[in-house]
């Protein structure tokens, strides 16, 4: 008696059905669509790094994630794995641009679509296998601050195509909260940057809870109060820059991310953002040290609870484990597993065409090579056919159309090829054309416009 092996997936990862497969792999087309549009090229590292290159002396929770990679025969002989599956794009981006910076030209606009791998507790909106979809422009030395008001108009413009309804990208400068905690007596680095940390968790504990943590940090109860005063201000943009001009505040600091907030507000408009898809948001603080100026995140207005969608920001040295050069950056992340994930909870994910737009029937065995022919002249045309191989009644055939996702079926017997002519069914509407042969593949080609 045989005995199986029970089929079953790994928890943490994504595997599909095709018709979902087809909604997610559009996400992935529009999303690349959408970097090329504004001029990136594509960048694609291996799925694993060398272990010293990939884990840095800092440590930090991500890193104590990663899956290891070695071979049985490297296993069996005791030794130490030499490579490991990287956790996000980032550090492979920071090792790619060091290592082959003579030969890249800068401003380097860089996007990357691929998996990561981390060894989360597998919940929901955290996996171990997941899609990333990473926007970057890297500077030599310098990159002008331009550059972070393209970053959410390229967004804007992927999310309004993939149809999930009205989303919002805030924005501030962490130079702001940072330069008025100097200015208001709080200089210790260490501590301004706690403080942060702090604000960040504004949505998850609450106001109370954020001002008891900082008051801990050895802040002043009225230092406190005035900073997180001020992340709960809300306005529009002008007037939100208003508040912040009104607090006549000469920190140098504080004067450089007022100023480069200005300049992201006046960029926006001169790309044609719409308004209400961009807003100033002081408490988007990230948690990460590593920004340095401008940070987003990106909430579906009916859905905060779902948390952003896409994050990111500005960092002052991208590669500094990796080279003596200073490599400027801003960069944006669409965690596209995630997001499909949630968009498919909500039912907000937009209705995709099958990639198959025919299915070409066989009514007549005996008419095979007809069938054959006329898929390849449909393929010539442009179309995507599929021809139904089988002899099998036609309402089956029609059923595998319909479940599969095909919204056209041509049909095409002995009646049809001596009168000229061809059956044309529009499945879903229940509609049946009859077209000339020899004006099919252009009807075809309307139906799918």
């Amino acid at each position: 008696m045989s005995s199986f092996i029970q089929p079953r997936t790994p928890s943490g990862t994504l595997e599909l059905l095709p018709r979902q497969q087809m909604v997610f792999q559009h996400m992935l087309d529009v999303i690349r669509r959408g970097y090329e549009r504004f001029g990136f090229v594509q960048v694609e590292t291996p799925v694993f790094e060398l272990k010293d290159v990939l884990l840095t002396k800092s440590g930090g929770e991500t890193e104590k994630q990663v899956y290891f990679v070695q071979s049985t025969g490297s296993l069996q002989q005791g030794h130490e794995p030499d490579m490991a599956l990287h956790f996000d794009l980032t550090v492979p981006l920071a090792r790619y641009v060091a290592e082959h910076e003579r030969e890249l030209v800068f401003p380097f606009r860089r996007y990357q679509i691929q998996r990561s791998y981390r060894g989360e507790r597998p919940q929901k909106g955290r996996a171990r296998e997941f899609y990333q979809c990473d926007i970057d422009v890297i500077g030599k030395d310098k990159l002008d601050a331009a550059y972070d008001a393209e970053l959410p108009a390229i967004i804007v413009q992927i999310f309004t195509e993939l149809g999930i309804g009205d989303f919002t990208i805030h924005f501030s400068n962490r130079k702001i909260l940072l330069g008025l905690l100097t200015a208001w007596g709080v200089a210790d680095t260490e501590t301004q940057k706690l403080v942060l940390r702090e604000i960040d968790k504004l949505d998850k504990i609450g106001l109370a809870k954020v001002q008891e943590a900082i008051v801990a940090l050895g802040v002043a109860d009225a230092v406190a109060a005035k900073v997180l005063e001020l992340v709960a201000l809300k306005g529009s943009k002008d007037e939100m820059l208003a508040a912040l001009r009104k607090l006549e505040v000469s920190e140098p600091v504080f004067a450089e991310g007022l100023a480069e907030l200005e300049k992201m507000v006046s960029s926006l408009r001169a790309l044609g953002v719409t308004e209400a898809r961009t807003r100033i948001n002081l408490a988007i603080a990230r948690g990460l040290d590593y920004y340095t100026g401008t940070v987003y995140e990106t909430l579906i207005d009916a859905h905060p609870e779902i948390g952003s969608v896409c994050s990111g920001g500005r960092y002052e040295n991208l590669a500094g484990l990796y080279t003596r050069s200073k490599l400027p950056g801003v960069g944006l992340s669409i965690g596209a597993t995630r997001l499909y994930e949630q968009l498919a909870a909500l039912d907000l994910l937009p209705p995709v065409p099958h990639t198959v737009q025919v299915l070409v029937l066989q009514l007549e065995e005996a008419m095979r090579a007809d069938y054959l022919a006329l898929a390849a002249q449909l393929r010539t045309s442009g179309l995507t056919v599929e021809n139904y191989l089988e002899p099998a009644k036609l309402d089956k055939q029609l059923k595998y159309a319909s479940k599969s996702g095909i919204p056209l079926a041509v049909l095409f017997g002995s009646t049809e090829k001596e009168a000229g002519t061809v059956l044309v069914k529009e499945l879903d509407k229940k509609i049946q054309h009859e077209v000339k042969r020899d004006d099919v593949a252009a009807f075809l080609g309307s139906l799918g416009n």
